[in-house]
Protein backbone atom coordinates (compact mmCIF):
# COMPACT_ATOMS: atom_id res chain seq x y z
CA UNK A 1 0.00 0.00 0.00
CA UNK A 2 1.26 3.47 -0.86
CA UNK A 3 2.17 6.11 1.68
CA UNK A 4 -0.23 8.61 0.15
CA UNK A 5 -0.85 11.36 2.68
CA UNK A 6 -4.49 11.58 3.75
CA UNK A 7 -6.02 14.85 4.94
CA UNK A 8 -9.31 15.89 6.52
CA UNK A 9 -11.15 18.55 4.52
CA UNK A 10 -14.66 18.50 5.98
CA UNK A 11 -16.39 17.98 9.33
CA UNK A 12 -20.04 17.34 10.19
CA UNK A 13 -21.87 16.40 13.36
CA UNK A 14 -25.17 16.11 15.19
CA UNK A 15 -24.57 15.48 18.89
CA UNK A 16 -26.04 15.85 22.37
CA UNK A 17 -24.30 19.24 22.53
CA UNK A 18 -25.39 20.71 19.20
CA UNK A 19 -26.91 20.10 15.81
CA UNK A 20 -23.68 20.91 13.99
CA UNK A 21 -19.92 21.13 14.48
CA UNK A 22 -19.78 24.78 15.57
CA UNK A 23 -22.39 24.47 18.33
CA UNK A 24 -20.91 21.18 19.55
CA UNK A 25 -17.40 22.67 19.78
CA UNK A 26 -18.64 25.80 21.54
CA UNK A 27 -20.47 23.69 24.13
CA UNK A 28 -17.41 21.50 24.68
CA UNK A 29 -15.20 24.50 25.42
CA UNK A 30 -17.86 25.88 27.76
CA UNK A 31 -17.99 22.60 29.68
CA UNK A 32 -21.69 22.07 29.02
CA UNK A 33 -23.40 18.73 29.60
CA UNK A 34 -25.69 17.08 27.08
CA UNK A 35 -27.08 14.68 29.70
CA UNK A 36 -30.58 15.00 31.13
CA UNK A 37 -33.50 12.98 32.51
CA UNK A 38 -35.39 11.14 29.77
CA UNK A 39 -38.89 12.41 28.91
CA UNK A 40 -40.45 8.96 29.14
CA UNK A 41 -43.56 7.72 30.94
CA UNK A 42 -42.09 4.39 32.06
CA UNK A 43 -38.99 5.64 33.90
CA UNK A 44 -40.00 3.93 37.14
CA UNK A 45 -39.41 0.56 35.47
CA UNK A 46 -35.79 1.37 34.56
CA UNK A 47 -32.62 1.40 36.66
CA UNK A 48 -31.20 4.35 34.68
CA UNK A 49 -33.49 7.26 33.89
CA UNK A 50 -31.24 9.61 31.92
CA UNK A 51 -29.12 9.80 28.77
CA UNK A 52 -27.47 12.25 26.39
CA UNK A 53 -30.09 12.80 23.71
CA UNK A 54 -29.38 14.72 20.53
CA UNK A 55 -29.58 18.49 20.99
CA UNK A 56 -31.50 18.93 17.73
CA UNK A 57 -34.12 16.48 16.53
CA UNK A 58 -33.61 15.39 12.90
CA UNK A 59 -37.08 16.68 12.01
CA UNK A 60 -36.15 20.10 13.43
CA UNK A 61 -32.80 20.37 11.66
CA UNK A 62 -34.25 21.64 8.41
CA UNK A 63 -31.87 19.38 6.47
CA UNK A 64 -34.14 16.48 5.47
CA UNK A 65 -37.79 16.55 4.43
CA UNK A 66 -40.21 14.70 6.69
CA UNK A 67 -41.25 12.14 4.04
CA UNK A 68 -37.58 11.07 3.80
CA UNK A 69 -37.22 10.90 7.55
CA UNK A 70 -40.10 8.42 7.80
CA UNK A 71 -38.16 5.97 5.60
CA UNK A 72 -35.01 6.13 7.73
CA UNK A 73 -34.02 4.90 11.16
CA UNK A 74 -33.02 7.58 13.64
CA UNK A 75 -29.37 6.56 13.42
CA UNK A 76 -29.50 6.95 9.63
CA UNK A 77 -31.06 10.40 9.94
CA UNK A 78 -28.21 11.61 12.13
CA UNK A 79 -25.61 10.15 9.76
CA UNK A 80 -27.02 11.78 6.65
CA UNK A 81 -27.44 15.16 8.35
CA UNK A 82 -23.80 15.06 9.52
CA UNK A 83 -22.57 13.88 6.11
CA UNK A 84 -24.32 16.75 4.32
CA UNK A 85 -22.72 19.25 6.68
CA UNK A 86 -19.31 17.63 6.22
CA UNK A 87 -19.50 17.66 2.42
CA UNK A 88 -20.53 21.30 2.41
CA UNK A 89 -17.73 22.11 4.84
CA UNK A 90 -15.27 20.40 2.49
CA UNK A 91 -16.34 22.75 -0.29
CA UNK A 92 -18.51 20.42 -2.31
CA UNK A 93 -21.56 22.02 -3.90
CA UNK A 94 -24.21 19.80 -2.47
CA UNK A 95 -27.59 20.87 -3.83
CA UNK A 96 -26.11 23.77 -5.78
CA UNK A 97 -26.32 23.89 -9.55
CA UNK A 98 -22.81 23.85 -10.97
CA UNK A 99 -21.28 23.17 -7.55
CA UNK A 100 -18.07 21.19 -7.12
CA UNK A 101 -18.63 17.43 -7.15
CA UNK A 102 -16.56 14.24 -7.08
CA UNK A 103 -16.30 11.58 -9.77
CA UNK A 104 -18.58 8.86 -8.30
CA UNK A 105 -16.01 6.14 -9.04
CA UNK A 106 -13.47 8.05 -6.91
CA UNK A 107 -15.84 8.65 -3.98
CA UNK A 108 -16.18 6.11 -1.18
CA UNK A 109 -18.24 5.85 2.01
CA UNK A 110 -17.40 4.14 5.30
CA UNK A 111 -20.04 4.91 7.92
CA UNK A 112 -20.42 2.52 10.84
CA UNK A 113 -22.83 1.81 13.66
CA UNK A 114 -22.28 -0.54 16.55
CA UNK A 115 -25.92 -1.59 16.73
CA UNK A 116 -27.84 -0.23 13.74
CA UNK A 117 -31.57 0.42 13.59
CA UNK A 118 -32.62 -0.75 17.04
CA UNK A 119 -35.66 1.54 17.22
CA UNK A 120 -36.89 0.46 13.80
CA UNK A 121 -36.54 -3.24 14.60
CA UNK A 122 -38.28 -3.13 17.96
CA UNK A 123 -40.97 -0.62 17.01
CA UNK A 124 -41.99 -2.62 13.97
CA UNK A 125 -42.01 -5.84 15.96
CA UNK A 126 -44.46 -4.17 18.33
CA UNK A 127 -46.60 -3.19 15.31
CA UNK A 128 -46.50 -6.78 14.06
CA UNK A 129 -47.62 -8.20 17.41
CA UNK A 130 -50.37 -5.64 17.94
CA UNK A 131 -51.69 -5.05 14.40
CA UNK A 132 -50.40 -7.86 12.18
CA UNK A 133 -47.87 -8.17 9.41
CA UNK A 134 -49.69 -5.96 6.91
CA UNK A 135 -49.09 -2.92 9.10
CA UNK A 136 -45.32 -3.45 9.34
CA UNK A 137 -43.36 -0.82 7.39
CA UNK A 138 -41.94 -2.11 4.10
CA UNK A 139 -38.84 -0.07 4.95
CA UNK A 140 -38.16 -2.02 8.16
CA UNK A 141 -35.28 -4.10 6.83
CA UNK A 142 -33.45 -1.18 5.18
CA UNK A 143 -34.00 0.80 8.40
CA UNK A 144 -32.65 -1.85 10.76
CA UNK A 145 -29.60 -2.90 8.69
CA UNK A 146 -26.29 -1.88 10.33
CA UNK A 147 -25.10 -0.79 6.87
CA UNK A 148 -28.20 1.33 6.31
CA UNK A 149 -26.54 4.60 7.30
CA UNK A 150 -23.61 4.02 4.94
CA UNK A 151 -26.05 3.13 2.17
CA UNK A 152 -28.11 6.29 2.62
CA UNK A 153 -24.97 8.46 2.58
CA UNK A 154 -23.63 6.65 -0.48
CA UNK A 155 -26.89 7.05 -2.36
CA UNK A 156 -27.13 10.71 -1.42
CA UNK A 157 -23.76 11.52 -2.98
CA UNK A 158 -23.70 8.82 -5.68
CA UNK A 159 -20.57 7.18 -4.26
CA UNK A 160 -19.62 4.13 -6.33
CA UNK A 161 -16.03 3.49 -5.27
CA UNK A 162 -17.40 1.40 -2.43
CA UNK A 163 -19.79 1.68 0.52
CA UNK A 164 -18.77 -0.04 3.74
CA UNK A 165 -20.00 -0.41 7.32
CA UNK A 166 -17.55 -1.97 9.76
CA UNK A 167 -18.99 -3.19 13.04
CA UNK A 168 -16.77 -3.49 16.10
CA UNK A 169 -18.96 -2.24 18.95
CA UNK A 170 -17.76 1.07 20.39
CA UNK A 171 -14.69 1.04 18.14
CA UNK A 172 -16.80 0.89 14.96
CA UNK A 173 -16.48 4.45 13.69
CA UNK A 174 -12.79 4.74 14.54
CA UNK A 175 -12.30 1.62 12.47
CA UNK A 176 -14.39 3.24 9.73
CA UNK A 177 -11.98 6.17 9.63
CA UNK A 178 -9.06 3.76 9.44
CA UNK A 179 -10.68 1.90 6.56
CA UNK A 180 -11.31 5.21 4.81
CA UNK A 181 -7.63 6.09 5.14
CA UNK A 182 -6.75 2.72 3.63
CA UNK A 183 -9.19 3.20 0.72
CA UNK A 184 -7.31 6.35 -0.26
CA UNK A 185 -3.85 4.88 0.31
CA UNK A 186 -4.70 1.85 -1.82
CA UNK A 187 -5.89 4.04 -4.68
CA UNK A 188 -9.52 2.95 -4.50
CA UNK A 189 -10.77 6.49 -3.90
CA UNK A 190 -9.70 10.12 -3.86
CA UNK A 191 -12.40 11.15 -1.36
CA UNK A 192 -14.04 9.11 1.41
CA UNK A 193 -16.97 10.09 3.62
CA UNK A 194 -16.06 8.37 6.89
CA UNK A 195 -17.51 8.27 10.37
CA UNK A 196 -20.22 6.75 12.48
CA UNK A 197 -23.63 7.06 14.03
CA UNK A 198 -25.77 5.60 16.80
CA UNK A 199 -29.30 6.06 18.12
CA UNK A 200 -30.22 3.37 20.62
CA UNK A 201 -31.52 5.26 23.64
CA UNK A 202 -34.30 2.75 24.15
CA UNK A 203 -35.77 1.00 27.24
CA UNK A 204 -34.30 -2.35 26.16
CA UNK A 205 -30.83 -0.88 25.88
CA UNK A 206 -31.15 0.99 29.15
CA UNK A 207 -32.34 -2.17 30.90
CA UNK A 208 -29.62 -4.35 29.40
CA UNK A 209 -26.72 -2.03 30.24
CA UNK A 210 -28.32 -1.47 33.64
CA UNK A 211 -28.41 -5.21 34.29
CA UNK A 212 -24.70 -5.34 33.44
CA UNK A 213 -24.03 -2.59 36.04
CA UNK A 214 -22.17 -0.75 33.27
CA UNK A 215 -24.10 2.53 33.40
CA UNK A 216 -24.13 5.26 35.99
CA UNK A 217 -27.21 5.30 38.20
CA UNK A 218 -26.84 8.90 39.36
CA UNK A 219 -30.53 9.53 38.62
CA UNK A 220 -30.75 12.47 41.02
CA UNK A 221 -28.08 14.48 39.14
CA UNK A 222 -27.77 13.18 35.57
CA UNK A 223 -25.61 16.07 34.33
CA UNK A 224 -22.97 14.99 36.88
CA UNK A 225 -23.13 11.29 36.06
CA UNK A 226 -20.38 10.98 33.45
CA UNK A 227 -17.20 11.69 35.41
CA UNK A 228 -14.12 9.99 33.95
CA UNK A 229 -11.19 9.55 36.39
CA UNK A 230 -13.23 10.76 39.37
CA UNK A 231 -13.22 8.60 42.50
CA UNK A 232 -17.02 8.55 42.50
CA UNK A 233 -17.50 7.41 38.88
CA UNK A 234 -19.96 4.54 38.60
CA UNK A 235 -20.43 3.87 34.89
CA UNK A 236 -21.00 5.42 31.50
CA UNK A 237 -23.89 7.52 30.17
CA UNK A 238 -25.58 6.51 26.91
CA UNK A 239 -25.58 9.10 24.10
CA UNK A 240 -26.72 9.39 20.49
CA UNK A 241 -25.76 11.24 17.34
CA UNK A 242 -23.27 11.17 14.49
CA UNK A 243 -19.96 12.60 13.33
CA UNK A 244 -18.52 12.50 9.81
CA UNK A 245 -15.09 13.35 8.38
CA UNK A 246 -14.28 13.98 4.73
CA UNK A 247 -10.96 12.29 3.95
CA UNK A 248 -9.00 13.07 0.79
CA UNK A 249 -5.61 12.37 -0.64
CA UNK A 250 -3.46 15.43 -0.03
CA UNK A 251 -2.69 15.70 -3.73
CA UNK A 252 -6.37 15.72 -4.67
CA UNK A 253 -7.28 18.21 -1.92
CA UNK A 254 -4.50 20.66 -2.75
CA UNK A 255 -5.23 20.48 -6.47
CA UNK A 256 -8.73 21.80 -5.83
CA UNK A 257 -7.61 24.35 -3.25
CA UNK A 258 -9.39 22.73 -0.32
CA UNK A 259 -8.90 23.88 3.24
CA UNK A 260 -7.15 21.22 5.31
CA UNK A 261 -8.25 20.74 8.93
CA UNK A 262 -5.68 18.08 9.82
CA UNK A 263 -3.64 15.20 8.50
CA UNK A 264 -5.09 11.73 9.13
CA UNK A 265 -1.70 10.15 9.75
CA UNK A 266 -2.46 6.56 10.59
CA UNK A 267 -4.43 3.92 12.42
CA UNK A 268 -3.64 0.98 14.67
CA UNK A 269 -5.75 -2.06 15.56
CA UNK A 270 -5.52 -4.81 18.15
CA UNK A 271 -7.67 -7.30 20.04
CA UNK A 272 -7.38 -7.99 23.75
CA UNK A 273 -7.99 -11.73 23.61
CA UNK A 274 -9.05 -11.37 27.23
CA UNK A 275 -12.75 -10.89 27.98
CA UNK A 276 -15.99 -9.94 26.22
CA UNK A 277 -16.48 -6.69 28.13
CA UNK A 278 -13.47 -5.99 30.37
CA UNK A 279 -9.98 -4.97 29.21
CA UNK A 280 -6.89 -6.37 30.96
CA UNK A 281 -5.94 -4.14 33.90
CA UNK A 282 -2.55 -3.32 32.43
CA UNK A 283 -4.08 -1.98 29.20
CA UNK A 284 -1.69 -4.12 27.16
CA UNK A 285 -4.11 -4.77 24.30
CA UNK A 286 -4.94 -1.10 24.00
CA UNK A 287 -1.24 -0.23 24.10
CA UNK A 288 -0.69 -2.44 21.06
CA UNK A 289 -3.26 -0.45 19.09
CA UNK A 290 -1.51 2.81 20.03
CA UNK A 291 1.94 1.44 19.19
CA UNK A 292 0.76 0.10 15.83
CA UNK A 293 -0.89 3.44 15.12
CA UNK A 294 2.35 5.30 15.78
CA UNK A 295 4.20 2.94 13.45
CA UNK A 296 1.58 3.29 10.72
CA UNK A 297 1.67 7.08 11.04
CA UNK A 298 5.46 7.27 11.12
CA UNK A 299 5.33 9.09 14.45
CA UNK A 300 7.49 8.87 17.56
CA UNK A 301 5.94 9.01 21.06
CA UNK A 302 7.75 12.31 21.60
CA UNK A 303 5.63 13.91 18.87
CA UNK A 304 2.33 13.21 20.64
CA UNK A 305 1.05 16.19 22.62
CA UNK A 306 -2.54 15.14 23.23
CA UNK A 307 -4.73 12.05 23.66
CA UNK A 308 -8.51 12.09 23.43
CA UNK A 309 -9.12 9.04 25.58
CA UNK A 310 -11.91 6.49 25.31
CA UNK A 311 -12.55 7.42 28.97
CA UNK A 312 -16.09 6.16 29.50
CA UNK A 313 -16.31 6.79 33.28
CA UNK A 314 -16.23 3.12 34.29
CA UNK A 315 -14.18 2.22 37.38
CA UNK A 316 -11.97 -0.37 35.65
CA UNK A 317 -11.87 0.90 32.08
CA UNK A 318 -10.56 4.39 32.76
CA UNK A 319 -7.48 3.22 34.66
CA UNK A 320 -6.76 0.34 32.26
CA UNK A 321 -6.59 2.80 29.36
CA UNK A 322 -4.20 5.10 31.22
CA UNK A 323 -1.98 2.09 31.89
CA UNK A 324 -2.07 1.36 28.17
CA UNK A 325 -1.09 4.95 27.35
CA UNK A 326 1.94 4.61 29.64
CA UNK A 327 2.94 1.35 27.99
CA UNK A 328 2.61 2.86 24.50
CA UNK A 329 4.16 6.28 25.06
CA UNK A 330 6.67 5.63 27.83
CA UNK A 331 7.92 8.81 29.51
CA UNK A 332 6.01 10.93 26.98
CA UNK A 333 2.77 9.70 28.58
CA UNK A 334 3.40 12.10 31.47
CA UNK A 335 3.79 15.05 29.10
CA UNK A 336 0.62 14.73 27.00
CA UNK A 337 -2.68 16.49 27.71
CA UNK A 338 -5.43 13.88 28.15
CA UNK A 339 -9.14 14.55 27.91
CA UNK A 340 -12.30 12.43 27.94
CA UNK A 341 -15.12 14.29 26.23
CA UNK A 342 -17.73 11.62 27.00
CA UNK A 343 -18.06 13.52 30.27
CA UNK A 344 -20.15 16.01 28.24
CA UNK A 345 -21.46 14.08 25.22
CA UNK A 346 -22.17 10.75 26.84
CA UNK A 347 -21.10 7.58 25.03
CA UNK A 348 -22.25 7.37 21.41
CA UNK A 349 -21.19 3.69 21.24
CA UNK A 350 -20.54 3.02 17.54
CA UNK A 351 -20.48 6.75 16.83
CA UNK A 352 -18.03 7.62 19.60
CA UNK A 353 -14.79 7.11 17.69
CA UNK A 354 -15.85 9.44 14.89
CA UNK A 355 -17.07 12.15 17.24
CA UNK A 356 -13.92 12.03 19.32
CA UNK A 357 -11.76 12.00 16.19
CA UNK A 358 -13.57 15.14 15.09
CA UNK A 359 -12.93 16.72 18.49
CA UNK A 360 -9.27 15.71 18.34
CA UNK A 361 -8.96 17.42 14.95
CA UNK A 362 -10.55 20.58 16.32
CA UNK A 363 -8.22 20.51 19.32
CA UNK A 364 -5.21 20.45 16.99
CA UNK A 365 -6.66 23.04 14.63
CA UNK A 366 -7.79 25.47 17.32
CA UNK A 367 -4.99 24.72 19.77
CA UNK A 368 -7.39 23.97 22.64
CA UNK A 369 -8.22 20.76 24.51
CA UNK A 370 -11.70 20.64 26.10
CA UNK A 371 -11.60 19.90 29.81
CA UNK A 372 -13.07 16.82 31.47
CA UNK A 373 -16.10 17.95 33.47
CA UNK A 374 -17.40 16.56 36.78
CA UNK A 375 -13.86 15.67 37.85
CA UNK A 376 -13.97 16.68 41.51
CA UNK A 377 -11.73 14.10 43.21
CA UNK A 378 -9.06 12.53 41.03
CA UNK A 379 -8.73 8.77 41.42
CA UNK A 380 -5.57 7.89 43.35
CA UNK A 381 -4.59 5.49 40.55
CA UNK A 382 -4.44 8.33 38.00
CA UNK A 383 -0.94 9.74 37.59
CA UNK A 384 -1.17 11.31 34.12
CA UNK A 385 -2.10 14.88 33.11
CA UNK A 386 -5.90 14.99 32.86
CA UNK A 387 -7.21 18.30 31.51
CA UNK A 388 -9.90 19.58 33.88
CA UNK A 389 -11.15 22.88 35.21
CA UNK A 390 -10.77 24.75 31.93
CA UNK A 391 -9.62 24.05 28.37
CA UNK A 392 -5.88 23.58 27.89
CA UNK A 393 -3.89 25.44 25.25
CA UNK A 394 -1.72 23.21 23.08
CA UNK A 395 1.77 24.30 22.00
CA UNK A 396 2.11 26.07 18.67
CA UNK A 397 3.86 24.45 15.70
CA UNK A 398 4.01 20.80 14.67
CA UNK A 399 1.83 18.58 16.85
CA UNK A 400 0.21 15.15 16.74
CA UNK A 401 -2.59 13.59 18.76
CA UNK A 402 -4.18 10.19 19.28
CA UNK A 403 -7.83 9.24 19.59
CA UNK A 404 -8.59 5.94 21.33
CA UNK A 405 -11.71 3.83 20.84
CA UNK A 406 -12.34 0.45 22.44
CA UNK A 407 -15.31 -1.90 22.14
CA UNK A 408 -16.92 -4.94 23.71
CA UNK A 409 -15.28 -8.05 22.34
CA UNK A 410 -11.83 -6.60 22.95
CA UNK A 411 -11.72 -4.38 19.84
CA UNK A 412 -9.07 -1.63 20.09
CA UNK A 413 -8.56 1.14 17.54
CA UNK A 414 -6.33 4.21 17.70
CA UNK A 415 -6.31 6.93 15.06
CA UNK A 416 -3.51 9.51 14.78
CA UNK A 417 -3.91 13.07 13.51
CA UNK A 418 -1.35 15.79 12.87
CA UNK A 419 -1.81 19.53 12.78
CA UNK A 420 -2.00 20.98 9.28
CA UNK A 421 0.58 23.73 8.96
Amino acid sequence: MSRTKVVVTGLGASTPLGGDVASTWSALLAGESGVSTLPWDNLDTLPVKFAAQAAVEPADSGVLAKPRLRRMDRSQQFALIAAIEAMKDAGYGYGEEGGLTVDPDRLGVVVSSGIGGLHSALDNYDVYREKGWRRVSPFTVPMLMPNGSAAHVGLEFNATAGIHALVSACASSAEAIGYGIDMIRSGRADVVIAGGTEACIHPLQMASFGAMRAMSTRNDAPELASRPYDKARDGFVLGEGSAILILESEEFARARGAKINAIASGVGYSADGYDMVQPPEDGSGQAKAMQRCLKDAGLEPSQIVHVNAHGTSTPAGDVAELNGIKLALGEQAHKVSITATKSMTGHLLGGAGALESLITILSLREGLVPAVVNLENLDDAVDLDIVHGEPRKLPDGPAAALNNSFGFGGHNVTVAFERAL
